[in-house]
């Protein structure tokens, strides 16, 4: 007879999903014991709860399907909380079981004792707390199908329900199949983009894989329609052999310039362009007056399709205008900026590399050069919660074993979950860590000046400054068993980011970078 733990993995494992990140605790232990039972569930540990969550968000984002992740209680699940909300930014479907007292323990308000149910309605699309272990795996199934439709779910699993005998094993319901677009909508964008460069489609979600690009670039070749991509995709296939097509601006100012000419701004996957956040004085809304706002496809709807659709309405035998790939890198013996940093990495970066980029200040001259690289995918910071590149690559490593993964990372963001890299080295994962070591929070110096606030005394500069000690990401990369190396050029950046990609398992490259302010 099976307990609800045993029940539990084993039908999520019919189901598909055979991987689970996990920080777990006492509560969890049933669990945790029952992967012996079932060999064929992976559980990965990570050493931090926002490491599970963030890696689960990148596994799913290359595996293209949910991933598990097992949390311990309130706290745990808290812990884990940023990462859970860059994922429903994403639409990233994710099954995340949280552990909770056993019911007739909850009477006596333990010291760990909360409304986790309620700390998960703040991320989740779905949120049940298993009542019995006959019920428990049917309730993962109907976690599973609303992760499937681009969410997190939430199942909140009590101790005594994860060890009582009497579970029972559950049956996956049927995927959902994302709806196409009517043909009205196709029709209404087809109108839009007979004014030319007048027009702009703004790219999102699955508009973003090879299929949606190549109908875009082909939307934008037969009519004169302009495109940009979404500020912060989930996931962008790009590089040479795909349209290079420019991402809006995550400066206010910057996507004003973008958009200011535009009168009909056409949505296709992408959500209305918003200030990242207040300013005083400034728009929060970023669509020009009088711009007419259409929108093509919602996330939810089959946007690559309904692009392809659009293609054959407007521009049918036109084929898009294709990134040549760039072989006249040549990357300077010159101290490392924000430019040649660049550079090294276009010109070294491997055939179907995936890029977890949260580099932030230091990341800023990337996307041009990467429109030319190799061909590659990008992940990148959905939901602006910090301390998500590092469990991305760690993610995106293990659904895709084949594929090298550079994880490119600002200093402060990669101390939020650095832990990561002990998770890489204990799976032996071919993950290359570039931390651009800036010893600045250097974007919150950029944002100081932005809102106003007036110049940085010395208290208030201290708060932003990471200077004092400077930290030493070489030492702490070994100490948790990663080769790692120092450099300070672009030329050597480029050295040890080729020796990185040749040899097997994790690297980490620590780059001495100047503040861009």
């Amino acid at each position: 007879m099976l307990n609800g733990s045993q029940s539990l993995i084993r039908s999520l494992v019919s189901a598909g999903v055979d991987i689970c990140f996990m920080n777990p605790g006492t509560s969890e232990m049933h669990f945790v014991h029952a992967l012996d039972d079932v060999p064929q569930m992976r559980g990965v540990l990570g050493l931090f709860e926002g490491v599970a969550t963030g890696a689960a968000d990148g596994y799913a984002r290359i595996a293209g399907k949910p991933a598990a992740v097992l949390l311990h209680l309130g706290p745990g699940l808290g812990n884990g909380l940023a990462n859970l909300h860059n994922a429903r930014r994403a639409r990233t479907p994710m099954v995340c079981i949280v552990g909770a007292h056993a019911t007739g323990h909850v009477r006596y308000d333990a010291p760990l004792q909360s409304d986790i149910e309620a700390v998960a309605r703040t991320v989740s699309g779905w949120v049940h707390t298993s009542g019995t272990s006959r019920d428990v795996a049917d309730d993962a199934m109907r976690a599973l199908e609303a992760a499937n439709r681009g969410q997190v779910a939430t199942l909140v699993l009590p101790a005594d329900v994860s060890w009582d005998e009497g579970g029972v094993l559950a049956h996956p319901r049927p995927a959902p199949v994302a709806p196409p677009v009517a043909d009205a909508a196709i029709e209404a964008a087809a109108v839009a983009t007979a004014a030319g460069d007048k027009t702009l489609l703004l790219l999102g979600g699955t508009a973003l894989s090879e299929a949606g690009l190549r109908a875009a670039g082909r939307i934008a070749a037969g009519t004169g329609a302009r495109l940009l991509v979404e500020t912060f995709p989930a996931r962008l296939e790009e590089g040479a052999g795909l349209p290079a097509i420019e991402r809006l601006g995550y400066i206010a100012e910057a996507a004003q310039h973008q958009l200011n000419s535009v009168e009909t701004l056409v949505l296709v996957g992408a959500a209305a362009p918003v200030s990242f956040f207040g300013y005083p004085g400034k728009a929060s809304d970023l669509v020009p007056a009088g711009c007419a706002v259409a929108r093509l496809a919602d996330p939810d709807q089959d946007v690559a399709d309904a692009l392809v659709r659009l293609a054959e309405r407007v521009a049918p035998g036109v084929e898009p205008v294709l990134a040549a790939p760039r072989t006249d890198i040549e990357v300077p013996a010159a101290t490392l900026d924000v430019n040649n940093m660049a550079m090294a990495v276009a010109a070294t970066l491997p055939e179907g590399a995936i890029i977890s980029d949260e580099a932030n200040t230091s990341g800023i001259g990337l996307p041009a050069v990467l429109a030319t690289a190799p061909r590659h995918t990008l992940l990148t910071l959905t939901g602006g919660a910090i301390g998500q590149g590092l469990p991305v690559a760690t993610g995106a490593a293990l659904a895709a074993p084949d594929r090298p993964v550079l994880s490119l990372q600002a200093d402060g963001s990669a101390m939020y979950t650095i832990q990561s890299l002990w998770t890489q080295v204990r799976e032996n994962l071919n993950v290359t860590t570039v931390i651009f070591n800036n010893a600045a929070y250097a974007i919150l110096r950029m944002e100081l000046m932005r809102t106003g606030a007036g110049a940085a005394g010395e208290k208030s500069a201290a708060m932003l400054d990471l200077s004092d000690p400077t930290m030493d990401f070489v030492s702490l990369a070994q100490g948790m068993g990663m080769p790692a190396q120092r450099v300070s050029t672009a030329d050597g950046l480029a050295d040890a980011l080729r020796q990185a990609y040749a040899e097997p398992g994790p690297h980490l490259i620590e780059a001495i970078i100047p503040p861009i302010m």
